[in-house]
C-alpha cells in the first residue's frame, strides 16, 4: 500500500522527537494511517499542538465550510487524533494533543478501531517507548513534563508532612466535576499482542474534565461516574496493588486522567523500570522500613511495582550488620545506555536478597509468613494471625495437625536450643476459628466492575484442588469442584485417620470455601458419570485436575494375592469410611513412611491383636517424621529396621506369615533407591494380615480419555513446571498427580500456582508466564548469624500436654491438645525474628502501596525530594537544567545523600 504523504506530514507535525524525520515504518505513521482520512489530516495540520481552536477559526484556516469542519472535528475526536474542551461560553474548542500521553491513548481506547487495526495498539506501545529512549537518563525528579507522574496513596502520606497540593489525589479530584472511568488502554493493548499479565483493568482509568465528556460522547466510557464511585475505584485499585498516576504534561494545575497502573502492563511505568530511570515516574516520597517492627511477612515485596522492597535479614552476621546493595541510577554515570537498562523488568521480581531471609518462610513450600503470624499471636491478635496465614494457605487447621514442619527443621533457633514450635503455634491459632462464629472469610477482590463469568472446573477435592478453588474464588471466578467421593477432602478425608486429623476440622475449613462461593459436586466421577467434553459443552473454560494418588502399591513378592493382604491406602480408606472396621489376628505393616505409621496405628485401633512394622531403612533414615515414630512406639508398635519382604506365607488361601530378608543398603552411591539384600539372613513373622505401605499410585480411570494430556514416570501427568499446563491447553494439573506422593503443604503450594495460571488462561490474550512472581526464596546462613543476648533468658520450647497413651490407642478420636495460652505467649517469645524487609531507596518510586499492605506499621513514606510537575512546553529547559546539574553531581557525588 502506497505511503500517504499527508499522514507522514501530520505525524511529523505531532511528534516530539527532535531531529527525527518520520517515515512509514514509524509508530507516528502507523497509528494515524488507518484512522485518519486526508480531510481529517488537512484540518489537523492547521492546528498547533496543545492549542484550542474553534470550528470557526479552523474553517477560516482550511477554507472549508463551517458545517464540514465541525463534522471533521467530530471525526477527529472519535478517532482519537484530537480532543476537545468546553470554553467559558459553553462551546467546544478542538485541540491537537501530543502523542503520549495524549492522542496515542485516545486512539487506542477506540476499541472498534483497535479490533479492525491491531497496529494501533502496537503503535501506541512504541510511541510510549521509542521517543523516550534517548532522554530517560536525563529526566529530573517530577518527570520533566513527560508521560505520567506517581501520586502516593493519600493515607500513606504521614500526617504533618509538608507537601505540595499536587502530591495529593484529593487535590486533583476536587478540581473537576466530570469523571468517566474507561478500560485501561495499556492493559488492553498488551492483551491484543497476547502479553497480558492477568490484570484486566476494566474501568480502571479515570478520565476527568472535558476529556471525560469526550469519552462518554464517543463511546469510550459507558457513562459518567460520581465522585463517590471514583473513590471506590481508587480503593479497589489499591486493594489490587495498582499504582496511582496522573498525566504529567500540563504542570501542577491540570491533568486529564488518573490511571491505576499495573507495572507489568503500564507503558508509563515501563519508561522508568525498563530504562532503570525512576525519575520518569517517581513521586517525592520514598518508603522506609522500621526494622524493629518488620516481620518479613513479604506483603510489601509482593506489591512493590519497582521491586525496590525485598526480604533480607534482621539479625546481624558475625561481621556485623548486613549491608545491602543499591541499584545504580543514571545520576551515577554520565554515559547511560543499554547496558544499564532492565529489559526483563516485567519478570524481575526478586523476593529476597542473595544473602537470604527467614528460613521458616523460605522452606515452607507455600512460603507462609511464619514470622508474621507468630508476632500477631504474641500480641493476642489471633484473627489477624489467621488472616495472615490464609493469604497463602487456606488450611491452617489441617496443616497444624499433619504438616511435616519443614519450617521448624530450618528454624534458626534450632541451632541454639531447639526450633520454635511453629506448628503448635499455628494449631493454636487455627483452632480459634473452628467455631463457625469466628471463621475468617477472606475478601473477594474483583479487578473488574462486574463479576467474572468464566466457569472453572476443579476435578478432585483434595488439598491441591481445593486450594486452587480457594484462590480462584478470591478473584471472583465461579468454581465448581467435582469429586467421586461422597464428601470433599480427598486424601485428607480418606487417607489420614481421624486420630491425626478429625473430619470436623476438614469440614470447617471447607465450609470457608463454600462461603467464598465454591460449589461442590460430590459423588460425581469425571470420566465415568460425566466427561471433560461434557463439561466443556456446559461452558467450563478450564480444568484443574488434582485427583491425588489414591491407590497403594504392592512389592511383587510371592503370596500377595492371599486373603489378608492389602495396601495401607486401601485399609485407611476402609477405616476412614467406617471406624467399626476391624482386623482379626496379628498385623504386619511393610513400610517406613508416615503412611505406614498411620496404617500401623490405625490397625491397632481396628482391634488387631498385635501390630509390628518392618522397613528397608535404618532408624536414622526412616522417611517417617520423628514425632510420629515416637507416638507409634509409645502405643506399643514395634518397628523393625533394615528388613525387606521376601515372601508371604499362605495356607488355605489366607495369610499365615511373612518372610523378610536383611536389607544391607537402601541407596546407591548416587543416592538413588537401589536396595541390596542378604538373601541368607531372613526372619519369619507369623501373622494374619499384611498391609503394604510402600508407595502410592494414580487411579486415572477414564478421566483424561480423549485428551492430549501426556503421562510420565509413575503415570504422573506431564505439565509445565511453572504453569502446570498440560499438552491439552485448557487442562492443568497439580498435587500428587503431577509430583508424585508428597505432603499436603506441597499440594497447597501447587494449587495456588494452578489458580494463577488458570486465572490468566481463561482471560484471552494473557501470558501464563510474563510478570509472574516465581516465589523463589533463599534462607540466611544460620551459621553466620549472631543471636542477640536478649534471647538468652527466653524459656525452653513449650510442648502441648500428651494424651494418655492407653486411652489414645483405643480410640480414633484425636486426643491431642493445643498449647495453653500461657504456653503460647512463652513460645512466641522464642522467635528470633530473623527476617526483615529492605527497601532500595534508589529504586523506590514512592507509590505508598507497601504501606497499605503492612499490618505491622513497619513501613512508611518519607518525603525526600522536591520535584515539580511542569508542562510539556518546558520539557527541554527542564531536561537541560537537570543534565547540567547531573553532570556536576556525578563529579562531586553531591547527590548521594538524597538516597541514604
Amino acid at each position: 500500500m502506497a505511503t500517504r504523504k499527508i499522514i507522514i506530514k501530520l505525524g511529523q507535525h505531532i511528534t516530539d522527537r527532535i531531529w527525527h524525520k518520520v517515515n512509514a515504518n514509524d509508530p507516528e505513521y502507523k497509528g494515524l494511517d488507518p484512522i485518519t482520512t486526508d480531510e481529517m489530516a488537512e484540518v489537523a495540520l492547521k492546528m498547533k499542538k496543545r492549542t484550542p481552536y474553534s470550528p470557526e477559526v479552523l474553517a477560516q484556516k482550511t477554507g472549508k465550510p463551517l458545517e464540514k469542519v465541525k463534522e471533521i472535528c467530530d471525526q477527529l475526536c472519535l478517532a482519537g487524533v484530537c480532543e476537545f474542551h468546553v470554553n467559558k461560553e459553553g462551546n467546544k474548542e478542538f485541540i491537537l494533543p501530543i502523542y503520549v500521553p495524549g492522542s496515542g491513548e485516545i486512539w487506542a481506547t477506540n476499541w472498534d478501531n483497535v479490533e479492525k487495526f491491531p497496529q494501533i495498539a502496537q503503535a501506541f506501545s512504541n510511541l510510549a517507548y521509542v521517543p523516550l529512549k534517548p532522554i530517560t537518563s536525563l529526566v529530573p525528579i517530577g518527570g520533566g513534563g513527560i508521560a505520567m507522574h506517581v501520586i502516593p496513596v493519600e493515607k500513606a502520606i504521614p500526617a504533618g508532612t509538608k507537601t505540595e497540593s499536587f502530591e495529593h489525589l484529593s487535590y486533583w479530584l476536587k478540581k473537576y466535576d466530570k469523571f468517566a472511568a474507561i478500560d485501561c488502554v495499556c492493559r488492553h493493548s498488551q492483551i491484543k499482542i497476547n502479553e497480558g499479565t492477568g490484570d484486566m483493568g476494566e474501568e480502571m482509568c479515570i478520565i476527568v474534565g472535558d476529556l471525560a465528556q469526550q469519552c462518554v460522547e464517543t463511546g469510550r466510557a459507558r457513562r459518567y461516574h460520581t465522585y463517590e464511585e471514583v473513590l471506590e475505584i481508587l480503593q479497589r485499585s489499591e486493594d489490587l496493588g495498582y499504582v496511582h498516576q496522573v498525566s504529567n504534561v500540563d504542570g501542577e494545575n491540570k491533568i486529564f486522567v488518573v490511571c491505576n497502573c499495573c507495572v507489568t502492563s503500564c507503558y508509563a511505568l515501563r519508561s522508568s523500570q525498563l530504562f532503570n530511570a525512576p525519575n520518569m515516574s517517581r513521586s517525592n516520597f520514598i518508603a522506609k522500613v522500621d526494622k524493629e517492627k518488620c516481620v518479613a511477612c513479604g506483603r510489601c515485596v509482593d506489591v512493590c511495582p519497582a521491586n525496590a522492597a525485598k526480604l533480607g535479614q534482621k539479625l546481624c552476621g558475625k561481621d556485623g550488620e548486613v549491608k545491602y546493595p543499591r541499584r545504580k541510577l543514571p545520576d551515577a554515570a554520565i554515559w547511560w545506555g543499554h547496558r544499564h537498562w532492565t529489559p526483563e523488568y516485567r519478570d524481575r521480581h526478586d523476593n529476597c536478597y542473595d544473602t537470604g531471609t527467614a528460613p521458616c518462610k523460605t522452606n515452607c513450600p507455600a512460603h507462609v509468613s511464619v514470622q508474621g503470624y507468630i508476632k500477631k499471636a504474641a500480641e493476642g491478635k489471633y484473627q489477624e494471625a489467621l488472616a495472615l496465614i490464609k493469604q497463602d494457605n487456606p488450611f491452617p487447621a489441617v496443616c497444624g495437625r499433619i504438616c511435616n514442619r519443614r519450617c521448624e527443621d530450618a528454624c534458626t533457633r534450632g541451632a541454639v536450643d531447639g526450633a520454635v514450635a511453629i506448628d503448635d503455634i499455628k494449631d493454636f491459632i487455627a483452632r480459634q476459628e473452628l467455631n463457625g462464629e469466628n471463621a475468617y472469610i477472606p475478601p473477594i477482590v474483583y479487578d473488574t466492575y462486574q463479576p467474572r463469568t468464566q466457569k472453572i472446573a476443579v476435578i478432585g477435592a483434595g488439598p491441591a484442588g481445593m486450594t486452587c478453588a480457594y484462590f480462584l474464588a478470591r478473584k471472583g471466578f465461579p468454581v465448581t469442584v467435582f469429586d467421586k467421593n461422597a464428601k470433599p477432602g480427598g486424601m485428607l478425608l480418606t487417607g489420614i485417620p481421624s486420630f491425626r486429623l478429625e473430619k470436623d476440622i476438614i469440614d470447617a475449613e471447607i465450609d470457608v470455601l463454600r462461603k467464598l462461593g465454591v460449589e461442590f459436586k460430590c459423588g460425581v466421577e469425571v470420566g465415568k458419570d460425566i466427561t471433560i467434553a461434557d463439561l466443556r459443552a456446559e461452558g467450563y473454560k478450564a480444568f484443574y485436575v488434582a485427583v491425588g494418588c489414591q491407590g497403594g502399591r504392592l512389592t511383587g513378592v510371592p503370596g500377595e494375592t492371599a486373603e489378608g493382604v492389602q495396601t495401607g491406602i486401601d485399609f485407611l480408606y476402609k477405616v476412614n469410611s467406617d471406624e467399626s472396621y476391624q482386623l482379626e489376628g496379628r498385623t504386619v505393616i511393610v513400610g517406613g513412611g508416615n503412611v505406614a505409621i498411620d496404617t500401623a496405628r490405625a490397625a491397632l485401633r481396628a482391634k488387631s491383636a498385635e501390630v509390628s512394622m518392618f522397613c528397608l531403612e535404618g532408624r536414622s533414615i526412616m522417611p517417617a517424621s520423628v514425632d510420629e515414630i515416637e507416638e507409634a512406639e509409645e502405643e506399643g508398635i514395634v518397628i523393625n529396621n533394615s528388613w525387606g519382604p521376601k515372601e508371604i506365607l499362605v495356607e488355605d488361601g489366607k495369610v499365615k506369615g511373612i518372610v523378610f530378608k536383611k536389607c544391607t543398603r537402601v541407596y546407591d552411591d548416587e543416592k538413588k533407591f537401589a536396595p541390596q539384600y542378604d538373601e541368607n539372613d531372613t526372619k519369619t513373622v507369623e501373622c494374619e494380615n499384611v498391609l503394604f505401605s510402600v508407595g502410592q499410585t494414580i487411579k486415572w480411570g477414564n478421566l483424561l480419555d480423549g485428551t492430549a494430556v501426556q503421562f510420565g514416570r509413575g503415570g504422573a501427568a506431564v505439565a509445565d513446571s511453572l504453569t502446570y499446563q498440560t499438552a491439552e491447553a485448557d487442562i492443568f494439573v497439580g498435587g500428587d498427580v503431577y509430583s508424585g506422593p508428597k505432603f499436603a503443604i506441597d499440594a497447597i503450594a501447587a494449587g495456588r500456582e494452578g489458580a494463577i495460571s488458570i486465572g490468566r488462561f481463561v482471560l484471552k490474550g494473557h501470558s501464563l508466564t510474563i510478570g509472574r512472581n516465581r516465589r523463589k526464596f533463599i534462607q540466611i546462613n544460620r551459621d553466620n548469624v549472631v543471636v542477640p543476648s536478649s534471647f538468652d533468658n527466653t524459656p525452653a520450647r513449650q510442648r502441648p500436654a500428651k494424651p494418655d497413651v492407653l486411652r489414645a490407642k483405643e480410640t480414633f478420636r484425636d486426643l491431642r491438645v493445643p498449647l495453653t495460652e500461657e504456653q503460647l505467649k512463652k513460645e512466641t517469645s522464642r522467635c528470633l525474628s530473623c527476617g526483615a524487609s529492605v527497601v532500595d531507596s534508589h529504586v523506590c518510586i514512592g507509590c505508598g502501596l507497601c504501606t497499605t499492605k503492612c499490618e505491622f506499621d513497619a513501613i512508611h513514606l518519607e518525603k525526600v525530594f522536591d520535584g515539580k510537575m511542569v508542562p510539556a512546553e518546558k520539557m527541554i529547559p527542564s531536561i537541560v537544567k537537570h543534565t547540567i546539574k547531573r553532570a556536576i553531581n556525578v563529579v562531586t557525588r553531591q547527590n548521594d545523600h538524597k538516597y541514604n
